[in-house]
């Protein structure tokens, strides 16, 4: 059975809302029966993305809601 976990990748500020943000990963790692494999990425978010959501205007794609913009680059 793989293993799934979020995993905190980078603490950064995020000027859209001025406080400070942590960006995650989800991983999955493989069964036992492949221990040699990497983890795979299946997903991201930021800590904030609820808050971010509630806006009135697109924030960014760690948020869900501006694919195209990523403000930690």
């Amino acid at each position: 059975m793989p293993w799934v976990t979020w995993r905190t990748v980078k603490r950064q500020v995020c000027e859209r809302i001025d406080e400070e943000v942590a960006l995650e990963f989800k991983l999955v790692y493989p069964s036992e029966l492949l221990p040699d494999q990497p983890p795979r990425i299946v997903g991201r978010r930021c800590s904030k993305g609820m808050e971010c959501n509630q806006l009135d205007k697109p924030t960014c794609h760690w948020a869900g809601t501006l694919p195209g913009y990523d403000p930690f680059r």
